[in-house]
């Protein structure tokens, strides 16, 4: 019964973009680049979400709980940067981490560094840093500040987690895992996949169709408004990553085309894109809960600016 409700609202969501998407109603121009906004972030972070699933589901089915804990050091203040440091080496989305680090937190990982790996992988793997080295082709500078910023971030954001963090704020959504007698290691990666694809989905969706309405309802204008302040360009910049909701392997190239702001706003927009959107959002809050999904989100928006500012400061 649960399945069928799941399978049921991720239907439910593209089923209704699909109409809303091709009815009447979309023919104005701008609804038709509501649609178009849509599905473009929905099918961008779709394979992403597909790959961090099947990862979900491996670990669940075929890797022993004891390798974690042998994996990562005892104390969690020092599991926190090694788990961002497995981030660099590691490609993801931010759409793959947030199953990823549901599945570490299940097989006993602490959930301060299971967090922590949730912020970086998405900010800096090796395609999201060939990326930037791409779009910014002769300012080697930006990306090593992407790094250390991101880095920096991640490794904050969990230790705060570790100081301040509760844990009836982070309730992960009933799930079976781990082998059990007389069932196959395929079975239960089967099972493992389908919960996680089919619950997290339809949150893509919904997030997807949420950075759209906000991507279209923007006037063009309102950039140039805040270029020229220097500390309303990063506060926007960061906001507007949070509302276009880009791919992080992506989002260097939109940073690269925003010549008006200054490298420091830019460098905000990559920073707090991959780790706050609004699909991002949605995703945590359906696999995290709610609570936790609001807390985070905040908590994180704010140091991924100040890391950003001080950073890009030092650096560029």
């Amino acid at each position: 019964m649960a399945l069928a409700g799941r399978t049921g609202f991720l239907a439910l969501a593209i089923a209704g973009a699909a109409v809303l998407g091709s009815g009447r109603w979309f023919d104005a121009p701008a609804l038709e680049a509501w649609r178009t906004v849509c599905v473009a972030i929905a099918l961008q972070a779709l394979p992403f979400l597909l790959l961090g699933t099947v990862l979900s589901a491996a670990i669940g089915a075929f890797v022993p709980a004891h390798f974690f804990a042998k994996a990562l050091p005892k104390r969690p203040a020092l599991a926190v940067p090694v788990a961002g440091a497995a981030g660099v080496v590691l490609p993801g989305c931010e759409c793959a981490s947030v199953p990823v680090a549901g599945s570490l937190i299940r097989r006993g990982v602490a959930p301060a560094a299971a967090l922590t790996f949730l912020l970086a992988a998405p900010a800096v793997n090796p395609i999201v840093l060939t990326a930037t080295a791409v779009a910014f082709p002769n300012d080697p500078a930006m990306v090593a500040a992407r790094l250390v910023a991101s880095l920096a971030t991640a490794a904050a954001m969990g230790w705060l987690w570790l100081a301040f963090g509760r844990p009836e704020w982070l309730r992960l959504r009933p799930r079976h895992t781990g082998h059990q007698p007389g069932q196959s290691r395929w079975e239960e990666f089967r099972l493992g996949f389908q919960h996680d694809f089919l619950h997290a989905g339809g949150f893509l969706v919904l997030g997807a169709m949420a950075a759209a309405t906000f991507n279209v309802a923007v006037p063009r204008t309102v950039l140039d408004a805040f270029a020229d302040r220097p500390w309303l360009s990063v506060l926007f910049l960061a906001a507007l990553a949070v509302i276009l909701a880009v791919c992080s392997e992506a989002d260097a190239f939109v940073a690269a085309s925003l010549t008006g702001f200054s490298p420091t706003a830019r460098l905000a927009f990559m920073v707090v894109g991959p780790m706050v959107d609004l699909k991002l959002i949605a995703l945590q809050a359906g696999t995290f809960g709610s609570a936790f999904a609001v807390r985070f989100s905040a908590a994180t928006a704010v140091v991924a600016v100040a890391c950003s500012v001080l950073i890009g400061w030092w650096i560029l």
